[in-house]
């Protein structure tokens, strides 16, 4: 018997893809502590659109959906944008 899951697969690859342009050349300058990736991630993903599933089968199947160059373009351009939203008053104190 499997124990149903609620998930939302862009959340997943939106946060891979935070910490991995966080830790890019293009973007040393930026803070990348968990506070700040939390933030970047919540504001691309509130302009995102969200992929929900509920077996790890269907997060697979979603995985191959979402992968396209398409899709990670449009990630990848909602992440950057929020990296210099963010970036621009970090609202945290150092």
């Amino acid at each position: 018997m499997f124990k149903p899951i609620l998930l939302n697969v862009t959340e997943e690859i939106v946060q891979g893809l935070v910490r991995f342009l966080l830790h890019s050349p293009d973007y040393q300058t930026f803070c990348d502590c968990n506070f700040c990736q939390m933030n970047i991630c919540a504001d691309a993903l509130n302009h995102l659109p969200t992929y929900y599933v509920s077996t790890n089968d269907a997060r697979e199947e979603a995985y191959s959906t979402l992968k396209t160059s398409e899709h990670i373009e449009l990630l990848n351009k909602k992440i950057i944008i929020a990296i210099h939203t963010v970036g621009k008053k970090p609202n945290h104190i150092k």
